[in-house]
């Protein structure tokens, strides 16, 4: 491709459509970049956290890639892409200042996604999975293998909207190092809310909180922004531990000896 090949327009598609094809696109992109991992997992029984950590890197250098070259701005002055249209923009909502309608999006997601896990069969085999890949293969009725490779696309593709919100809500253009760490702080968010998606509101406002007060909070009080972090972590150390503690309990209850009943 062309220095200056760029992305068409599409100016004779209308408004009402442009919007969720390009969701849409980010959703099945997400998919398909998730389902690497997902099959390596499922095939090679490789390690999640390794393989998504360098394809991170992947990611990162092919964004870099396409905001320098076929997909750059024509000025090429910035690495970006140029701004998209009108029409593909998630409006904001009125009276909310830069309050966009992709929290309602969000939400829809994380309504559905608590249902999914609590009242469906396909959740049932996602936690069941998730909980003890050993158990759950043993009763040869859930096929670890591609619930694995179901959950990494579900995943990606959760990313890949979350991506498409923040282009479409908030920068309106790709741009080189668009997250600062998205990624890393959702992880931080899932597990104080103990991966429960229904728990994910409070966890993420109260991290949403921390973040956007950081600055000001240095600024006005003279206080390091990088003590936010600390709180982060030392909150997340407090989960994982307090997790850890409750489930040695109950493993201590389950494999307790029986005591003999007087008087039998």
């Amino acid at each position: 491709m062309g220095r200056d090949c760029r992305a068409p327009s599409l100016p004779f598609w209308p408004a009402v459509l442009l919007l969720p094809l390009a969701v849409l696109a980010a959703w099945v992109a997400g998919a398909l970049w998730g389902a690497i991992p997902g099959a390596l997992k499922a095939r090679f029984g490789s390690h999640e956290v390794i393989n998504t950590i360098m394809l991170n890197f992947v990611a990162l250098y092919a964004v870099s890639y396409l905001v320098r070259g076929p997909l750059q701005e024509p000025t090429h002055a910035y690495p970006q892409t140029s701004a998209i249209a009108e029409a593909v923009r998630l409006g904001q909502i009125l009276g909310a200042g830069r309050l966009h309608f992709g929290i309602l999006l969000a939400l829809a997601v994380v309504v559905v996604a608590g249902w999914m896990l609590r009242h469906t069969a396909a959740g049932f085999r996602l936690l069941a999975v998730g909980e003890s890949v050993s158990a759950a293969a043993s009763g040869g009725q859930i096929d670890v293998g591609a619930v694995t490779l179901r959950a990494f696309m579900l995943s990606g593709a959760l990313a890949g909207l979350a991506g498409a919100v923040e282009v479409l809500g908030v920068t309106y253009a790709l741009y080189e190092n668009i997250s600062p760490g998205y990624g890393y702080t959702a992880i931080a968010v899932a597990l104080l809310a103990g991966l429960d998606p229904w728990r994910v509101i409070p966890s993420a406002l109260l991290f949403a909180a921390l973040e956007a007060g950081a600055g000001a909070m240095q600024r006005d009080a003279g206080v390091p922004s990088t003590l936010v972090s600390v709180i982060e972590a030392l909150l997340i150390l407090a989960v994982v531990g307090a997790q850890a503690l409750r489930h040695r309990r109950a493993a201590s209850v389950v494999t307790a000896p029986l005591m003999p009943v007087r008087g039998t």
